[in-house]
């Protein structure tokens, strides 16, 4: 309720800020609704059915062989022994072995980058490139920040750093066959599966950072000031009657879905449908999303950021704690027929003085790709 009165007391004021934000931002939310839009003409003529399933896969074009490619050059420069510990069976156990804690080979399965000579650091990264989005502060260039951002706590606390990250190939890569590729450590699961040449899936995708932003050498980062900066501008485009009907009645220290949370979303979509939003509102809901979407190859991103389109009237956005996403338990979701998105503060642990960001991507419907049952 607090949080709440302090809507009311300022919806003038926040009114008139919404319309400026909005004025500004015409011309990127009709970006990304063109984006959608010439996305749905290309893969979504007809049927909808298994629509998420549509939309996570592209056809196997050149950027899924460039992917095969790059694995393929990873590997060959791997001995016997890390061969083995790089190219793993594609089962549950191992898909699921991720998680956002700095726990090492205790929770993740795959081979660590502090072993790798320069040449096999380079081959990886080559690799995690041709999967991962183009984007500023999304796909590769996120997932490249997040490892700059444990090498920056690892200089003030112990057990963190870039080199304590996992890669593995789950199955043979191939444009035929089922196959994963699984990285992740510190904050960060990146899960993109593969079949027949075409994406299946790009979720489970964790990423958190702590500091939320930091300067090293005169580079200034901040890696997911675009994901706070979409949750927080659809949030303080609602009314104070739409935030009644957003809030939800739990409260949260973590997102919901994390690792071990694998087909556990709720049975009942809580919150405010975004049917019941204007155009302008709608339009920042997609925006929102896009820099979690943006994480996979910006085919696959264009075309699944379509299906989520396509279902905005089915979707729900809430939240627990307040609106300003700057204090512990502050919280934001969306939850749509195939997207589940959820951005969470938390106290900083390394940064204690500071709060920190926990966020969680998935699909209903194409988690690991659809190969598991929950």
């Amino acid at each position: 309720m607090q949080a709440n009165n302090a809507h009311r007391r300022n919806q003038g004021k926040r009114r008139k800020a919404i319309v400026a934000v909005a004025a500004a931002s015409a011309a990127l939310l009709g970006a990304v609704y063109a984006t959608a839009n010439a996305a749905s003409v290309q893969d979504h003529p007809t049927s909808q059915a298994s629509s998420t399933a549509t939309a996570a896969a592209t056809t196997a074009d050149s950027s899924v062989s460039d992917v095969v490619d790059a694995a393929e050059a990873f590997v060959d420069t791997l001995d016997t022994d890390q061969q083995s510990e790089a190219l793993l069976d594609f089962t549950e156990a191992n898909a699921t072995a991720w998680s956002n804690l700095p726990c090492g080979s205790t929770c993740r399965v795959g081979i660590e980058f502090s072993t790798l000579s320069d040449t096999q650091l380079t081959a990886a990264k080559a690799l995690l490139k041709a999967a991962a989005g183009t984007a500023d502060d999304t796909g590769y260039d996120q997932i490249t920040q997040i490892l700059a951002a444990d090498d920056y706590l690892g200089e003030t606390a112990s057990g963190y750093g870039s080199g304590n990250y996992y890669l593995a190939l789950l199955g043979t890569p191939s444009t035929s066959g089922t196959w994963q590729l699984h990285f992740g450590g510190h904050h960060l699961a990146f899960n993109v599966t593969y079949k027949d040449g075409e994406v299946e899936g790009t979720t489970p995708y964790f990423v958190g950072v702590e500091p939320t932003s930091w300067t090293e050498d005169g580079t200034s980062y901040a890696p997911l000031s675009g994901m706070y900066d979409g949750m927080k501008a659809m949030v303080d485009s609602l009314s104070s009657d739409e935030l009644t009907a957003a809030k939800l009645t739990d409260s949260f220290t973590d997102v919901l879905l994390g690792p071990d949370d694998d087909g556990a979303f709720p049975e009942t979509k809580e919150g405010l449908q975004v049917s019941e939003l204007t155009d302008t509102q709608q339009a920042l809901v997609l925006a929102a999303m896009k820099p979690w979407v943006d994480v996979a190859d910006d085919t696959t991103a264009a075309s699944t950021l379509a299906t989520y389109k396509s279902e905005l009237d089915e979707t729900y956005i809430s939240y627990s704690g307040s609106t300003d996403l700057s204090a512990q338990g502050d919280y934001v979701r969306i939850d749509g027929p195939g997207v589940w998105i959820e951005f969470v503060c938390q106290d900083g642990v390394v940064f204690s003085s500071q709060i920190h960001y926990h966020t969680v991507y998935r699909d209903h419907n194409t988690d690991y790709g659809g190969e598991f049952s929950f």
